[in-house]
């Protein structure tokens, strides 16, 4: 069963098309990734999904509402949680939560226990009387995701939740998701991180407005033609400079403290590594065959796509 499903989705800006015929299935119960670049679409695409954003063009219905004619009443079926934190600063948690409760007309009989439910759910129970304001990034965006789940919503839309939280926060907000798809939430997440991509169901990977592809990770992985050799020098910036001409080389991704180069023949692209770094006195720490990343699929998806 599709909890979400848009056919040649579209939204432009004066010059700028920002999604360009989006395809995309979305099954129920799934957590499912949207993962690309910033100003690659995803927000508009998000944006578009709750009914917030009118398309210009194509068809997505979501929760079993079409999100030109049933807007209203998608509202009602969906939680949102904006990049940016929207929530009222000079407000406390709970003032926060039962303003949201009002406006999604929760009822005061069913609202006490969900609330106390959510906070222990989140672990800001201790902290109810605390202004907004005074919260650290990461139990803004908890506090934010009890508002956006106070109406019990059927999809939950996630616009890159974990940018700028600290990475315990982040830990324990993924916790919190996993929670949610045992109660039967279908949750769509954007983000730029391709680490936390790992951790959804299905991804779909969206460059300059266009969905180039939609699948499980080690899926997406698995479509990576040749080899990936992983190098560590030095100067790993200085070695990517001596190295990007090399035309037998299809593409380069900076990991951390190492080089990712995507080789088609994996001997005779060690040699040529070995060779050139020699030849500028470049020493050489590691060098090893390693299976894809999920930015290395991108890259290299983008790659041929460009070409």
């Amino acid at each position: 069963m599709l909890a979400i499903q848009t056919n040649n989705l579209t939204k432009s800006f004066v010059s700028l098309t920002a999604v360009k015929g989006l395809n995309l299935e979305v099954r129920a119960g799934e957590i499912f990734g949207l993962v690309g670049p910033d100003a690659s679409g995803k927000t508009t695409t998000l944006r578009m999904l709750c009914g917030i954003l009118p398309p210009d063009g194509g068809e997505a219905i979501v929760a079993g509402c079409n999100v030109r004619r049933e807007a209203e009443i998608l509202k009602g079926k969906v939680g949102y949680l904006p990049q940016r934190f929207g929530l009222y600063r000079d407000l406390t948690v709970l003032e926060n939560i039962h303003f949201y409760a009002d406006l999604y007309q929760v009822s005061k009989k069913s609202r006490m226990e969900r609330i106390e439910r959510l906070l222990q759910f989140a672990s800001l129970k201790p902290f109810g009387k605390r202004k907004a304001q005074d919260l650290s990034g990461g139990m803004k965006q908890k506090l934010g995701l009890i508002c956006a789940l106070i109406h019990t919503p059927q999809i939950l839309f996630l616009d890159e939740p974990t940018t700028g939280v600290d990475p315990l926060s982040r830990r324990d907000f993924w916790v919190i998701l996993y929670d949610l798809l045992k109660e039967g939430v279908t949750i769509l997440f954007s983000t730029s991180y391709l680490d936390e991509a790992e951790r959804c169901n299905r991804i779909g990977m969206i460059y300059q407005g266009e969905l180039f592809i939609a699948d499980t990770p080690a899926a997406i992985k698995a479509q990576i033609e040749g080899t990936i050799l992983e190098l560590r020098t030095e100067n790993n910036q200085k070695s990517m400079r001596m190295l990007e001409g090399i035309e037998s080389f299809q593409g380069f991704v900076l990991s951390g403290d190492k080089i990712h180069v995507h080789v088609s023949d994996p001997q005779e692209g060690e040699r040529t590594i070995r060779d050139v770094l020699k030849a500028s006195q470049m020493p050489i720490f590691n060098l090893a065959v390693v299976r894809p990343s999920l930015e290395d699929a991108f890259v290299s998806i983008v790659r041929k796509k460009e070409k």
